[in-house]
């Protein structure tokens, strides 16, 4: 299993070289809107320019989320990231609903003829779509809801220009209402998006348990020396679940085997669950 230390290393490597592709993503919408006139395009380039500063408020938000626990942070700065999170499906919920009320506020759409502008932004279509899916296969791997989030936000850049591409083929063809219809399918996937970060976020930040203490219970009871389990809790500490539960043992046994059979529980938790940070207390068998 890999250490934090270089799963956060890696995350940032990640998070630098997503950040320097949608710079260059943003200079290529940038030189065709304004070499076309296009408010669409413009538009993409400023979404774009908040995909540049997510990266970079990403990247910082890594850093910090990976300092050792302190006396004002007993239990680490991972929740750092999950705010993180929190923060990037808020924007998308943003984006979705800009994008919607764009679509329905919008009388025209400028188009621009000139072919070298489509294929710049067909290529920048296709980076981003293989940016997002090159990122989400490392969020995955690497257990990483910032890069998840980062990777869903680039997705949504991918939906945005081809609602913008679409824009201009539909409007030259003398259909602007289907280019209204398409990007309120887009502004409605955005939001879903959205919807699927609040739920990672959320359990984290209000301290859903990250395991059912039933399983807990199960899992530990099985343990030789276990009379009984109580007071089981669990958390979401980044990637990693914090527990903490009283076990009972006979009272007729030594301290010291009393926490021999403590250091086999934990041992039992962090190989079955992940466990980082595991807190177990004992109390002699009634």
């Amino acid at each position: 299993m890999i250490d934090s230390a270089e799963r956060d290393r890696q995350v940032q490597r990640i998070i630098l070289v997503e950040g320097a592709a949608n710079l260059i993503v943003l200079i290529g919408k940038l030189v065709v809107g304004i070499s076309t006139g296009s408010l669409a395009v413009l538009g993409d380039a400023i979404h774009s320019l908040t995909d540049v500063t997510n990266n970079a408020v990403a990247w910082f938000v890594v850093r910090i989320s990976g300092q050792p626990a302190d006396r004002e942070h007993p239990y680490g700065h991972r929740k750092f990231e999950t705010l993180a999170v929190f923060g990037l499906a808020t924007l998308l919920a943003v984006l979705a609903l800009e994008l919607a009320l764009h679509a329905l506020r919008r009388e025209s759409v400028e188009v621009g003829e000139d072919a070298w502008a489509l294929a710049i932004m067909l290529s920048v279509l296709a980076a981003n779509v293989v940016i997002a899916s090159w990122q989400r296969y490392w969020a995955r791997r690497l257990r990483s809801d910032i890069l998840l989030a980062d990777a869903n936000h680039t997705f949504a850049d991918v939906l945005t220009t081809i609602v913008v591409i679409s824009g201009w083929q539909l409007s030259a063809k003398g259909y602007p209402w289907l280019d209204t219809i398409c990007a309120l399918g887009v502004a409605a996937l955005v939001m879903y998006l959205a919807y699927g970060l609040f739920r990672r976020a959320l359990p984290t930040l209000v301290d859903q348990f990250a395991v059912e203490p039933e399983t807990l219970s199960s899992v530990v009871t099985g343990v030789a020396g276990v009379r009984g389990v109580s007071r089981i809790r669990s958390r979401w500490v980044g990637a990693n679940p914090t527990i903490d539960m009283v076990i009972s043992v006979d009272r007729n046994l030594s301290t010291t085997k009393a926490h021999e059979i403590a250091d086999i529980v934990e041992k039992l938790l962090e190989e079955r669950f992940q466990a980082r940070d595991i807190t177990i207390h004992i109390e002699p068998h009634s």
